[in-house]
């Protein structure tokens, strides 16, 4: 039986479950969370990296992030040499941002063979960000999917490297997370902006 509000009471609630597009109760989340792509073919100057990189939308609730996640591009299908990030609204995935200069990340390299795992751990990655289940979340900036043409890499940005009980804690859950065992190594946003290459620098902490 259809529920029925009575003259001049609130409608029932009624979730994206029970209605897809009439739902009126929604699940904030903790944070606002900014989606940005950029698509770096060929070489890019610093300035044309700054003007191919692109917010898409904001997003604050639950049924928001799945309505994005449904509707954008999967991850793995995107260009080589282009890049989704997701970061905190007001932070730009930048190393220049004041919230990320003194920051660093943990870099995962995903082998191209592995598929739809890729896009598995990135979902995985994103719902571990916007909902907040790092012990150390406050100091999660943003996350990164990139496509080259021999891997995936997926990276969490976080805003302090010298805090390092809080930057190995954010390592340790994502590898959690992910349910893998190999180490991770975390490099920072400084060493990686001077070499251009995760080749050329060495993680200050690892786990």
């Amino acid at each position: 039986m259809t529920e029925v509000a009575e003259a001049g009471s609130a409608p029932p609630i009624k979730t994206v479950l029970d209605d897809p597009k009439d739902y009126n109760a929604v699940h904030k989340l903790n944070s606002e969370w900014t989606l940005w792509f950029d698509n770096q073919s060929g070489k890019a100057s610093a300035a044309t990296w700054t003007d191919n990189l692109k917010p898409i939308v904001t997003i604050g609730t639950v049924e928001e992030f799945w309505g994005v996640y449904n509707t954008v591009a999967i991850a793995t299908d995107l260009p080589n040499r282009s890049n989704l990030h997701l970061f905190r609204k007001g932070i730009k995935p930048m190393w220049e941002d004041s919230a990320n200069s003194e920051g660093g990340k943990w870099g995962i390299l995903l082998q191209r063979s592995i598929g739809e795992k890729a896009n598995e751990h990135w979902l995985h990655t994103l719902l571990a960000c916007i909902g907040e289940t790092f012990e150390a979340s406050s100091d999660v900036c943003g996350v990164v999917f990139s496509n080259r043409k021999n891997c995936f890499r997926i990276a969490i940005w976080t805003r302090n490297a010298a805090n390092r009980d809080a930057c190995e804690s954010i390592g340790r859950h994502l590898k959690k997370v992910l349910g893998i065992s190999f180490p991770l190594e975390y490099l920072l946003h400084k060493d990686t902006a001077g070499s251009g290459s995760k080749s050329n620098t060495s993680g200050i902490y690892s786990v």
